[in-house]
């Protein structure tokens, strides 16, 4: 591999050179190989993580990571400490997963409450059900289980279901004074059917959640945000007199990752012909998401260098739920393998930036004339640390167990009806009109004075 040389910001926030020969050593047929490559790249994701830092937020990662992306990294984290039986991040996950899990028990917590959407809260349910499945390490006392705040969080989000606009569905934003409340987007919807799908398979609870996957799935389909001739999922659309008529069809790699292992897990589950076919139709139109070489990449905005911070890290929820989806659909196991595979050993020779000699790019792959060349393109970040590891670490799914249900070992216990009346969020705008009007004149009058004391304060 030729030498990569490139400048990073160091930890003293100096500019300094990084030159390297060899990226992360990793071996694909080895456990022993995997492990010591992931434990690198899960210590880089934590060095993004703010939990830690005096002033900082448990639970949040450093500016500009977003909450829900937050959630995402919890998740890799998860699956890093079950595939490894490594204990180091086992208590910030857990003290995590508690201060962020809201009054309600289901991820609305007041720090992110008034800006946060449909598909930011669904990341963070993800993340419980994902723990529940593995046996995670319960906050024990007085605290919910990690079943109980999945459950929370898909009976908040089921309760928003929006029949009024477009035919049914959840919007993109939560409440109306954010932007997105008039748009209603496929991952949103798609992470109500694949938590749903998940709370299925571990509870076994049919009369709930079947019907709601269903329906979800059916809708997506109607409205045209799923695409069942190409297997495509699409974004979104606006509201536009109570339609969802001008598609916006862009093609982000997290979308097709949660309809594919969604309709993996209610195949498993019910062992229905319909969510098989489905499956391996997603599965065929996920090559878009693999570049010349077989390695994996973000289709719409990486050839044009046009990636958002959110945006880089879509790859580590394709990896993690191809992954599940080729041990839940054995068929699929061949293909989805054989790329993951491919794309680790790109991810271990381009893993090579950065002052610790193994910061993470998000190109893995570029075209070096008629063959891949490899190295770190210069681009860091947390969504290009999870994606790595997330790559890397699905290799080591097949030396544990799969997804436990509570019918064959899942310790984690719930209600099907937690959260579903006690928190349920209905949004309500100020309404200047009679006692709110009193309200606000009171407030105008409180702040007005407080500007006049202080003007007098200053001049005096």
């Amino acid at each position: 591999m030729k030498l990569v040389q490139r400048l990073v910001l160091s930890a003293g926030g100096l500019l300094a050179v990084a030159q390297v020969a060899a990226g992360i050593d990793l071996d694909v047929s080895s456990y022993d190989s995997i492990y010591d490559a992931c434990k690198l790249l899960a210590g880089g994701v934590m060095d993004y993580y703010w939990g830690y830092e005096y002033g900082g937020t448990i639970g949040m990662f450093t500016h500009p990571y977003y909450w829900w992306e937050a959630g995402g990294a919890f998740g890799s984290l998860i699956d890093y400490s079950y595939y490894f039986e490594n204990t180091t991040y086992v208590e910030t996950i857990v003290q995590a997963m508690m201060y962020q899990k809201g009054d309600g028990s289901n991820f609305m917590p007041l720090n992110q409450t008034t800006t946060e959407g449909n598909d930011d809260q669904v990341f963070w349910g993800i993340a419980a059900i994902q723990a529940a499945e593995r046996n995670f390490t319960e906050a024990g006392g007085d605290n919910p289980t990690y079943l109980e705040l999945a459950q929370a969080t898909f009976n908040t989000m089921k309760n928003r279901w929006d029949d009024d606009t477009c035919g049914g569905g959840v919007r993109w934003q939560i409440f109306p004074w954010n932007n997105g409340y008039d748009y209603k987007n496929t991952v949103s919807n798609a992470g109500l059917f694949h938590l749903g799908a998940r709370l299925l398979r571990y509870t076994g609870n049919d009369t709930y959640y079947m019907d709601w996957c269903d329906k979800t799935y059916d809708w997506l389909v109607d409205v045209g945000f799923i695409d069942e001739k190409n297997w495509y999922a699409l974004d979104g659309a606006d509201i536009v007199n109570g339609s969802c008529t001008s598609i916006t069809s862009y093609l982000w790699s997290y979308n097709l990752a949660l309809m594919i292992s969604g309709c993996a897990y209610m195949a498993n589950y019910t062992q229905e012909e319909k969510w098989h076919n489905r499956t391996m139709g997603f599965l065929e139109s996920s090559k878009v998401f693999f570049d010349n070489y077989g390695v994996m990449y973000e289709a719409t905005c990486m050839p044009v260098h046009t990636c958002k911070t959110d945006q880089r890290s879509f790859r580590a929820y394709l990896a993690r739920f191809l992954q599940l989806t080729a041990i839940l659909v054995p068929e699929t196991q061949d293909t989805i393998n054989e790329r993951m595979e491919t794309s680790a050993k790109a991810v271990a020779l381009s893993c090579v930036g950065g002052y610790d000699q193994h910061t993470c790019g998000m190109n893995w792959s570029y075209s070096g004339g008629n063959n891949a060349t490899y190295g770190w393109d210069g681009y860091y970040g947390l969504g290009e640390e999870m994606s790595a590891l997330e790559v890397v670490q699905a290799l080591a799914a097949k030396y544990r167990p799969g997804p436990y249900t509570s019918r064959d070992g899942g310790s984690s216990t719930g209600d099907v009806l937690f959260g579903n009346e006690t928190y349920k969020i209905q949004a309500k705008l100020l309404d200047l009109d009679k006692g709110d009007t009193a309200g606000a004149s009171i407030i105008t009058v409180v702040i007005g004075i407080s500007i006049i004391a202080l003007g007098y304060y200053v001049v005096v």
